[in-house]
């Protein structure tokens, strides 16, 4: 009983929420690079260019470039069995469509997943986390079917520069949200036609089966899952029109999903395209493969869930793309507005598992909220400790009441890093504080919160003391 001996505990980041050094040692501009800061309540704004007077948080982001022997140190001090990193592509090759990749950028992820290695922590790399090259900004992004063939280029540069170091791989961060961030997920603007997004979407979900295929040529112990932005949601009432809508909402978020798990596109999602005249730029032999690029697993981020029904709002509106119409009156809300639900992460995990019998990993969770350093220094997280304690809670449950395989569980972000959808420091997930405001500034110090220590004793005990 209780979680199995191999969990892979840890916690999870993204290289453009970290790194910094935006242009350092050959590394190109990603899209992620022209996302101005926002705040609580806005959109960020996205430029064509880097403009002065403007300040972006990727450029500085924790300084991780050069301070990543410290954090890791820290990862390790806290006990990981796995990090989850991802790779900037434009770090190794700087526009994205090179002959040759940039082998400074390739030297810093070595000396990365070396230190993980020497400290017996296992690599779960991601081979695109919300930025792309910008220098692919010429072919139209994932418009464009080349840039297949430049992913595919790239991941097979790292996936054989890695073999026998990683051999857990995650194609793309959150596919799903070409569907509500689609500027994060490819590039494309966030007044993108809906064909502009599914045939974009169609060539990411090409790319990815290309990759899952010739990973396992390189080295058969690879093993790739697919990363779902978790969209879970419940049916407004009982009312069939509000099922109805609920299925809706849930069906263009999963198709994705569904194509990496399955190797192919869902009658409902070709019947939904049909209906909107969309046409999928297909080749011959594009059946074989998706077919062929069917993941071993399938990872997911977790933070919240949605009600829906028979008004649901399109996909999803507002902020962050948070925004369905409807509110769920039996939760409480995180300081930024997010439903707090422990109870439906085990409905989640059970959902997934059985709709692909594939094993399933929660690759983020974690509640962003504002800390405070108290006099003596110390910063008295407790509300972050209850909010991963419960949400443990419940998946343990889902192994051991429900008999999910659940392969381990990586915490956002295990150290304080810039916020996706706002870039603001101030929304804090990490269990090390790191001293920089909204703006940068700061020392940069690495702080000890109280649930380093709470979550240091709950991967020491395999999650038998939360």
């Amino acid at each position: 009983m209780g979680f199995p001996n191999d969990f892979l505990w840890g916690g999870a980041t993204a290289a453009n929420q970290i790194e910094g050094a935006y242009l350092t040692d050959g590394k190109g501009l990603s899209t992620a690079d022209l996302m101005v800061l926002g705040s609580k309540g806005t959109k960020r704004e996205i430029t064509q260019t880097v403009e002065n007077g403007k300040y972006y948080p990727t450029h500085q982001a924790i300084n991780h470039y050069n301070q990543y022997e410290e954090d890791i140190a820290l990862f390790a001090e806290l006990g990981f069995k796995c990090y989850r990193l991802s790779f900037a592509w434009s770090r190794i090759f700087p526009q994205g469509d090179e002959q040759e990749p940039n082998q400074k950028g390739l030297l810093f992820y070595d000396k990365v997943i070396n230190l993980c290695l020497s400290y017996g922590i296992e690599p779960l790399v991601t081979l695109s986390h919300f930025e792309t090259p910008v220098g692919l900004n010429k072919y139209n992004f994932w418009e464009n079917r080349k840039v297949v063939d430049f992913y595919a280029k790239y991941a097979e540069t790292v996936i054989k520069h890695f073999k026998g170091r990683v051999k857990y791989w995650l194609t793309f961060n959150e596919i799903n949200v070409m569907s509500t961030m689609p500027w994060n997920a490819g590039g494309l603007s966030l007044a993108s036609s809906e064909e502009q997004k599914m045939v974009a979407a169609y060539h990411q979900l090409l790319a990815s089966a290309k990759v899952v295929k010739l990973g396992r040529e390189i080295d058969a112990d690879n093993r790739f899952g697919s990363m779902y932005a978790g969209h879970f949601s419940y049916p407004n009432s009982a009312d069939p029109a509000d099922i109805q809508g609920n299925e809706e909402f849930q069906q263009k978020m999963l198709f994705y999903t569904d194509v990496q798990c399955r190797g192919a596109y869902p009658n409902y999602k070709l019947k939904e395209l049909d209906r909107q005249n969309i046409k999928l730029p297909t080749n011959k032999g594009d059946d074989s493969i998706l077919r062929d690029g069917i993941v071993d697993f399938v990872s997911f981020s977790y933070y919240l869930t949605h009600v829906c029904g028979k008004n649901t709002k399109g996909i999803l509106k507002g902020l962050n793309g948070l925004e369905t119409g409807y509110k769920n009156p039996y939760l409480e809300r995180s300081e930024w507005g997010w439903g707090i639900d422990p109870k439906g992460l085990r409905y989640a995990l059970n959902f997934l598992y059985n709709r692909y019998q594939l094993p399933v990993m929660v690759v983020e969770n974690g509640l962003g909220a504002t800390d405070k350093i108290e006099a003596d220094g110390t910063i008295q997280d407790d509300y972050r400790i209850d909010y991963i304690r419960n949400h443990l809670a419940e998946m343990k449950k889902a192994i051991e009441i429900d008999g999910v395989p659940v392969m381990g569980y990586t915490a956002w972000g295990p150290i304080d890093l810039i916020a996706a959808s706002t870039g603001e420091m101030s929304k804090r997930y990490g269990f090390i504080y790191v001293d920089l405001d909204d703006e940068g500034q700061g020392t940069g110090k690495r702080i000890k919160k109280k649930s380093f220590d709470w979550y240091k004793e709950v991967i020491a005990s395999n999650g038998e003391i939360l």
